[in-house]
Parts: C-alpha cells; sequence; structure tokens
C-alpha cells in the first residue's frame, strides 16, 4: 500500500525563525576544546556515538537551566564545576560559552566564562551581554567577579556573589527581558517512552519537559491554540506510523493520558488505545512531531530523533521536521543515515561532530564532502555510511585552541 505524505503547509517559506541562535562558541566544556559553528533553521549534530555531540547540545542546555535557576543548580546536576570543566592534559580551570542571538527586533551577543576554584566551587570570572537594535547598541552589561558595569539600564547598585551570573538577575528589564526569553524559551529533549506511558500530572502544557512526561498536556493546549500545528503533527505521525487516525489528551481521574485512534483490520471504526498500550516507536515518533511544531519555543534540542523508529519511516519524520523548522529553530543529534537520505537536506545545516583522542571536534562538513553532496553525487546519509562526514577544522586541534569568547 503507497502511504501518501502531507502536502507541504500553505504560506510556509523556508525562512528563519523570528528568534533563534545564529552563532555557537564553546571553550573547554566537556569534551570540547573549542568551537565556533553557526546555526540555521535546522541544524544536524552528526557524528558517531561517543563523539561529543550531546555535549554540545548540553552547553546550550547549562545556560537555560542557569536562568531557570541559577548557575549552581545548573552545575550541580552535571556533577560539578570538575566535571563540566574539559578533562585533558593540563586541566583547564575554565569554560566559556557564547551565544549570538537573533531576535524579533534586533540581535544580542551573550557570552560567561566560569572559573574553578579550591574545595570544589567556582565563580563567574567574566561575563558579558549586549543587545543591538537597528540604530546599533541599545543596551550592554559586563560581570567581573561580582562587579557590574553597564549601558542603558543603570545597574551600579546592584550587588552580585562571585558564583552568580547576572542575566538571570537583570533579564526582567526591558532591555534584557528578549534575551532572557529566548534563552529560557529552549526546549531540550530525550525522551523516554515509559515516562510518556504513564499517567501523568496535568500542567498548562506550555512547554513539553525533557522526557516527554507532560506530553499529554501539551497535546490539549497545541490542539487548543494551535489547531492547524495540531493538525500536522496527526498527519505526520499517520505516516510515520500508518494506521493513526488521531490523538487526544484523556482525563483519568486526577491525572491524564493519551489516547489513540487507530485502524483496526475487519473493522470500520478506528479503536481507541491509550498510550500504556502503544508502542516505543509510536510514543517517541509522537513525541518527536510535537517537540518540533510546539509553540512558545525559540529552540528545539533533539537527541536522536529517529530512536525506535522503523528506517523506512525516517523520510517521513525528516519531511515534518524540515516542515517544522520553518516556524522554530531545530538543533538535531543524529548518526542515522536513513535520516539523513533526505533529498531536501542542505549540507549547510549539518554539523560534524568527531573524537579526536578524547577532544571533540566541532564544525562546518569538510570541502570534500560538501561539493559531493551540492553537485548531487551523494547524499549526506550515503557519505556518513562510508564515514566521510568529518569537520572542516583547519589544522583541527590547533584551530580548536583559537577559539575565543570575546
Amino acid at each position: 500500500m503507497t502511504i501518501a505524505l502531507p502536502p507541504v503547509a500553505q504560506g510556509l517559506a523556508p525562512t528563519a525563525t523570528a528568534t533563534s541562535i545564529s552563532r555557537v562558541v564553546i571553550r573547554n566544556f566537556k569534551s570540547i576544546q573549542g568551537c565556533d559553528v553557526r546555526l540555521g533553521p535546522m541544524s544536524l549534530l552528526v557524528g558517531p556515538n561517543g563523539s561529543g555531540k550531546s555535549n554540545f547540545m548540553d552547553a546550550l542546555k547549562l545556560t537555560k537551566d542557569a536562568l531557570d535557576t541559577n548557575l549552581e543548580n545548573a552545575l550541580r546536576e552535571r556533577g560539578g564545576i570538575e566535571d563540566v570543566r574539559r578533562r585533558s592534559t593540563g586541566h583547564p580551570t575554565h569554560f566559556g560559552i557564547r551565544l549570538d542571538i537573533n531576535l524579533p527586533s534586533g540581535r544580542a551577543e551573550y557570552a560567561y566564562e566560569v572559573a574553578a576554584r579550591s574545595n570544589f566551587t567556582f565563580e563567574v570570572q567574566r561575563e558579558e551581554c549586549r543587545v543591538f537594535d537597528d540604530r546599533g547598541l541599545r543596551a550592554s552589561f559586563a560581570n567581573s567577579k561580582g562587579q557590574l558595569t553597564s549601558i542603558g539600564s543603570d545597574l551600579s547598585n546592584l550587588r552580585l556573589a562571585r558564583d552568580a551570573l547576572a542575566l538571570p538577575i537583570v533579564g526582567g528589564l526591558d532591555d534584557y527581558r528578549p534575551v532572557t526569553d529566548a534563552l529560557s524559551q529552549m526546549g531540550f529533549y530525550s525522551f523516554n517512552p515509559d515516562v510518556v506511558r504513564d499517567l501523568q500530572n496535568p500542567d498548562v502544557g506550555d512547554l513539553l519537559l525533557g522526557d516527554g512526561r507532560n506530553l499529554a498536556s501539551v497535546i490539549r493546549r497545541l490542539r487548543a491554540t494551535a489547531p492547524q500545528d495540531f493538525e500536522r503533527v496527526v498527519e505526520f505521525l499517520s505516516t510515520v506510523v500508518p494506521g493513526i487516525r488521531g490523538i487526544a489528551a484523556r482525563q483519568l481521574g486526577p491525572r491524564e493520558t493519551i489516547e489513540f485512534l487507530q485502524e483496526v483490520v475487519g473493522d470500520q471504526r478506528p479503536w481507541k488505545f491509550l498510550a500504556g498500550s502503544v508502542s516505543d516507536g509510536t510514543l517517541r515518533a509522537l513525541s518527536v512531531l510535537v517537540a518540533s511544531f510546539q509553540s512558545n519555543v525559540s529552540l528545539v534540542g533533539i537527541e536522536e530523533p529517529e530512536t525506535a523508529i522503523h528506517p523506512g519511516a525516517a523520510g517521513r519524520l525528516m519531511d515534518a521536521l524540515l516542515e517544522a523548522s520553518r516556524k522554530r529553530q531545530l538543533l538535531l543529534t543524529t548518526h542515522s543515515p536513513d535520516l539523513l537520505d533526505h533529498p531536501d537536506i542542505d549540507v549547510d545545516s549539518v554539523i560534524a561532530v568527531q573524537s579526536q583522542r578524547g577532544t571533540t571536534l566541532v564544525g562546518p562538513v569538510d570541502r570534500a564532502t560538501r561539493e559531493a553532496v551540492q553537485q548531487n553525487l551523494y547524499t549526506v546519509g550515503e557519505l556518513v555510511r562510508l564515514e566521510q562526514v568529518t569537520p572542516d577544522v583547519f589544522g583541527k586541534t590547533a584551530a580548536a585552541k583559537s577559539v575565543r569568547l570575546w
């Protein structure tokens, strides 16, 4: 039986989202010695298992977590400063992250550097945020070990602990609110089908949680507030998992779950199944689709979206991800040739990740790979099978050492 793919939604041009991360610079974070990469509407971190793709993603997630709670909690969740700073000969005492951000009415640059101190403590050595509009620099602050200087909003009376970031504190001010919104509205996902399958506690459903534990609430909200996006999720799910005809959030006492309408041989009407009765692949496919089409997100980061999904459905899943990326920025990790076989993948969206003696190298694909794809000689997936996707980092280790945050 031939399955018809959902038509491309009308009015969706392949342009970048209004709020997005345009550039990521990382130094001495976990296995990453240094990288400086550009992100587009969709960026694919491609490399073998253990190469460091998740560490790149976690640098962005650390920034979000530090804004949502504080830097101390964000580091503690990762084992503390000793497990976050890069392990190597000479063991660097610091790590740093910089994010350049496209805003609806301008752009911003945000960077911070954290240094380890004795007894597993740390301090913010340097933190800077600059916000620009169409007339130039609108506001900025610099934080050096708790001492603040600023342009725009007067922060002269603000005193910080040496281990605290300033942005979570000043982020409510008009000058910096767009920056904190952009960073705190990022979502990062590594789905657990067992968690999705369990009965869930209802919440407002404005942002899908990292393992999918509030998926039913997000589906309910998406259906009510963005019905066209909800319908696209259902349509794409029916192509990835043939036989699915509908989904809904269903209340069961004080908890809720997901109800599926599915065709059954011999019955003209679809049967109803709850999440506890469906496969891991179906739950993961639904989670990936809802994460990608949800509202109120600036960036969606998903670890290996193809996991537990039949290789034959990988192209249909990529159709959905490409469409979703026209409204919200996507960052995906993958080593699946089947997912990367899609003919519409732009080689410029591929970020190659490679491990070299325990050090992660991250960069755009090398020139030979780029030319082979652009000349339609190979797909990215075919080159992954041949182990020919490597980062174009001139001098490689030397280039990683030369990366600067400021």
